[in-house]
């Protein structure tokens, strides 16, 4: 497998990826230089893709890259997390969270069921990213990632501080409190995963990246990246 790092220069993040005639496949638009004997293979859609990506925020094409080398991809004020998916495991990524991969890494598509996806503002149909197979992928952070264990139990989180979980976890919308007494709680309905498996949270954003959001009302990715 390809060895991904994160490097930090300057309080900006950017994903380091060193290969050894090895395949791994990327964001479109996320190369920032690539050094090496290392070939960008951009291949066509395959209809999989192109139905996946109606549904959700990913693009069509996120291009290949084969050879020996080393390639940095671009930074952010944000971060990134390298996440190991391990042999038969499934991870459910949140919309616009994957980055890059390793080429072995299959990428799928699941839809949210419509009940909680509503009740949570998510929407009425949403799609999300799936990894399988063994290898490295690096995903989009806001801010310092944690791996949180849930055995046979509940996580409520406020927000989408949730980044990706595995399959064994099922996602729910409920009151902070039963009604009436949620009308003066002051939270908005909490976001429940529940079940057996592991979830990727971010509970703080790195501060440069809350200070710009703040005091621009974009994202960094729309402001930097496209």
């Amino acid at each position: 497998m390809a060895e991904f790092s994160i490097r930090e220069v300057e309080g900006m993040r950017q994903i380091r990826i060193d290969m050894y005639n090895e395949t791994v496949r990327a964001r479109r638009g996320a190369l920032s230089n690539m050094r090496g004997n290392i070939q960008l293979i951009p291949r066509p859609p395959s209809p999989r893709d192109l139905f996946r990506s109606i549904f959700t925020s990913e693009a069509r094409i996120r291009p290949y890259y084969t050879g020996t080398g080393s390639i940095l991809l671009q930074p952010s004020l944000g971060g990134y997390h390298i996440l190991a998916v391990g042999k038969d495991e499934r991870w459910i990524l949140e919309p616009r969270v994957y980055w890059a991969s390793d080429g072995n890494v299959r990428l799928g598509i699941l839809r949210e069921r419509i009940g909680p996806s509503l009740w949570s503002g998510d929407g009425l149909l949403v799609w999300k990213t799936t990894v399988l197979n063994q290898g490295n992928v690096a995903i989009n952070a806001p801010g310092p990632v944690e791996m949180v264990e849930i055995n046979n139990g509940d996580l409520s989180v406020q927000g989408r501080l949730v980044l990706g979980r595995t399959d064994g976890l099922q996602f729910y919308s409920r009151r902070p409190a039963p009604f009436p007494l949620d009308l003066i709680a002051g939270q908005r309905r909490l976001r429940v995963y529940r079940g057996t498996g592991k979830a990727l949270v971010c509970w703080t954003p790195y501060w440069n990246q809350h200070m710009y959001k703040t005091m621009t009302g974009e994202t960094i990715e729309h402001s930097l990246l496209e």
